[in-house]
Parts: structure tokens; sequence; C-alpha cells
């Protein structure tokens, strides 16, 4: 089993739903996740806010920390991650977990940041955790090993929360 088809089969034999607010990877954490049958019953879905001003408006990351530090920081991640488990409720129930990504994929830095900047955002309960990585490779590789470091950041806070 292939480590999106465990998240998935976690996710269901744990009856947790997973939300999920990108912006370097595109859309690409959501295909992922998404091409596993039996996906419907744990992703409530996906937003991906790529311009800046979304992940303010929609996912309600704070002003003050976009416009001191811009989309490429913990903070950030960690609020989109908290963001996707708010707003993307269903039936009045946010998810459980919230993961994103937010980065730079390149291949030019941005923001001061060189390309490979990425952090994870996950929340779950009332805990936040941001995750950074510093990657290589051309902007394919950097979003393909982003959402590999996702899944398997879910699959680490997931078994964690199981042996507490």
């Amino acid at each position: 089993m292939d480590a999106t088809a465990a998240l998935i089969h976690e996710l269901t034999v744990g009856n947790l739903t997973i939300a999920v607010a990108e912006s370097l990877t595109g859309g690409l954490l959501a295909a992922e996740l998404i091409r596993i049958p039996g996906a419907s019953k744990v992703v409530n879905g996906a937003l991906v806010s790529y311009n800046t001003e979304l992940k303010r408006t929609l996912l309600g990351v704070d002003s003050s920390i976009l416009n001191v530090h811009g989309p490429v920081h913990p903070d950030v991640a960690k609020q989109m991650a908290i963001g996707a488990r708010t707003h993307l409720a269903v039936g009045g129930r946010r998810a459980e977990i919230g993961v994103s990504t937010t980065g730079v994929a390149g291949p030019l830095p941005q923001d001061g940041l060189e390309a490979g900047t990425v952090f994870i955002g996950l929340a779950k309960g009332t805990g936040s955790w941001a995750i950074p990585l510093h990657l290589t490779g051309d902007r394919d590789a950097v979003r393909t090993e982003t959402v590999r470091r996702a899944v398997d950041a879910v699959r680490d806070l997931i078994a964690r929360d199981d042996s507490e």
C-alpha cells in the first residue's frame, strides 16, 4: 500500500476527516488524496489559495503576518491549516485535521526566499505546527516532494496522536 492509500485508510479507521489549503502545490495534494478510492469519506475538500489575498479572505490568515513576512512563513502555513479545518466544515463539523502547503517552487527566489523554501502546516485539536523544508530540484520536483512530505506529515500526526 502506498503512503497516500495508507493515509486514507488511517483516516477512515480513525473516523477522521481532513481539509486541505494549498498554495505552491496548486491542487496536487488534494488530487493525490482524492486519487484513492474511498477518499470521499474522509476528505472534506480543498482550497487553492495561490493568490496571497485569498489566504487572508478565504482562510483567515492574519493580515499583519502577511504584510510583515509575506505568504511563505511558518505562521502562514499554520493559519492556512487552521483555516482549512474551519472553512471546509461539512454539516457544521469542521475537519479533524487541516494541512497546508506554502512556499517557493521556483525557479526564481520570491520575497528574498530561495526556491525550495517550503512550509507544511498542520492543525488538529487546539494545536498547529509548521514543518520547514528546504528542497532542491526544479519546480515540478519541489511541488511533488512537498506533496509527498505533506502526506507523511499527516500520517506522523495521526500516529503521534494514537500513541498518546
